[in-house]
């Protein structure tokens, strides 16, 4: 059997739900990608052009730093990364968590939460920064809460 990681990052608390019943579902060790900077409620104001997300996701390049980088990736062999979808995509602080360790030989399954959008380009914007060859799969984006069924079921069609 597998070793399972879920490496998750919420800057409001959904996605933090969402990563601790995919925990619990899938008999994954969890691991929070925290911000060396945490964001505050101005900073996610998406409808201001100048708040601290928005300038981020702005900018292609912008990375932003982590609080640490003591993830054991090298522990796990499937690593589930959970994000909030920002602008239609992951934000930035998942491609410095991507580039920050060696993903070579993992499986990455990726879930989020999002209020209306979709996936996106969020695959293809995030490949690049994950070094080695990696098994990516598209797991789902939630809405809202997400029971524990639910995930069950989704894991089971992705044949996880």
């Amino acid at each position: 059997m597998s070793k399972k990681l879920v490496a998750f990052f919420s800057a409001s608390g959904s996605t933090r739900k969402l990563a601790q019943n995919l925990a619990e579902v899938a008999g994954a060790d969890v691991y929070e990608i925290r911000p060396e900077t945490p964001y505050t409620g101005k900073d996610l104001n998406w409808n201001n052009a100048q708040s601290r997300s928005s300038v981020e996701m702005q900018d292609p390049g912008s990375r932003p730093a982590l609080a640490d980088k003591n993830a054991k990736i090298s522990e796990y062999d499937t690593i589930f990364i959970c994000f909030p979808i920002w602008w239609y995509v992951a934000p930035h602080i998942i491609n410095t968590f991507l580039e920050s360790y060696d993903f070579s030989g993992k499986t990455i399954v990726i879930f989020a939460t999002s209020g209306g959008s979709g996936f996106g380009e969020t695959l293809e914007k995030l490949k690049p920064s994950a070094a080695g060859s990696v098994k990516w799969i598209e797991g789902s984006v939630f809405r809202g809460r997400t029971d524990k069924a639910t995930l069950e079921d989704r894991l089971n069609t992705l044949g996880i």
